[in-house]
């Protein structure tokens, strides 16, 4: 019966160094981000009977902690940050500009400890690292393309020239390797087939989603919804009737769909185009009738991919 208890520690990953919680047993530690402290680390988890390890993502420091806990046999979950902040601040444990720390991490995990640990995929690593680095070059390059318009000509004009060609050239490659990746992993170019046999999602649009949302066709529809930052949340107070509005989720993912899905509900997606102007007809501001149309995309998607099947307008019609 004891080995079915789950003891949890609360891991804050900075830089050089990691702060470690196991807020049930009152024990705390300190490791260096170094192999001495990797080692070390999975010595006093060990000792401590240690069997689920949770931190915040904090732009890929975590990824060395959690692959060395992995090997170590500890069952690993990366959580939001935005969401263990909430959490704090409706505990009444934390002030606006206050840090998280390992306790609360901990806390948090314990009190949600329903949500499941992430295995380790080294190819949908590999992916989410291609993705996020087309975006960057991407967004590098329309704000260049932004300042180019105001540039002085000559000198100035003709060197961002030169970097939106070497720009464009290793878009270009990383596109290049992120359709490589996708048709070499079964399972990407599984849910790729289902993704673009959408109208109006294409390949572009499919990598993001499958490195981007990897619980499509593994969770609800309000999980989903959730997780890409679709999901509507009231806004009363009182007699007070708000707007519902959208909010939190993985905003890079959500950006990725807005021009996709505004192509398919406008053009070339008879389903949604029908769910689109219904709800313009109902008097609903274009933008909000947008977003409407990509919850129902992402619904759609994760029903899709569960069942393991291509795109069926009669299916998906009727809500």
């Amino acid at each position: 019966m004891a080995q079915n208890v789950q003891i949890v520690v609360g891991i804050d990953v900075a830089k050089q160094k990691v702060d470690a919680c196991i807020r049930t047993l009152s024990q705390r530690n300190t490791f260096p981000n170094i192999a001495q402290g990797h080692r070390k680390m999975i010595a006093w988890l060990h000792k401590h009977k240690v069997n689920k390890a949770v931190m915040e993502a904090s732009g890929g420091y975590e990824r060395d902690w959690a692959r060395v806990l992995r090997l170590a046999g500890i069952e690993v979950r990366i959580v939001d940050p935005k969401r263990v902040r909430s959490f704090a601040l409706s505990a009444g444990r934390l002030a606006k500009n206050d840090t998280i720390d390992a306790e609360m991490i901990a806390w948090f995990a314990e009190t949600f400890g329903e949500a499941p640990s992430q295995t380790h995929n080294a190819a949908h690593e590999e992916l989410v690292a291609l993705v996020k680095a087309r975006k960057r070059l991407v967004d590098l390059k329309i704000r260049l393309q932004s300042q180019d318009e105001h540039a002085p000509s000559g000198l100035v004009q003709k060197a961002h020239a030169r970097v939106l060609r070497s720009l464009a050239a290793e878009i270009t490659r990383l596109e290049a390797a992120i359709s490589a990746k996708v048709k070499a992993t079964p399972e990407f170019a599984e849910r790729a087939d289902i993704i673009e046999s959408v109208p109006g999602l294409a390949e572009t649009t499919s990598a993001i989603l499958i490195a981007g949302m990897p619980e499509l066709g593994q969770v609800g529809d309000e999980i989903a919804a959730a997780l890409t930052g679709l999901a509507p949340y009231d806004d009363d107070s009182g007699k007070r009737r708000g707007e519902r509005h959208i909010k939190g989720g993985r905003r890079w993912v959500r950006n990725a769909i807005y021009m996709p899905c505004l192509g398919a509900a406008t053009q070339n997606n008879p389903v949604l185009k029908a769910f689109y102007q219904r709800l313009i007809a109902k008097g609903k501001e274009p933008k909000v009738a947008l977003v409407a149309c990509m919850r129902k995309l992402i619904i759609i998607l994760n029903a899709m991919i569960a069942r393991r099947q291509k795109w069926d307008p009669s299916r998906y019609a009727l809500n």
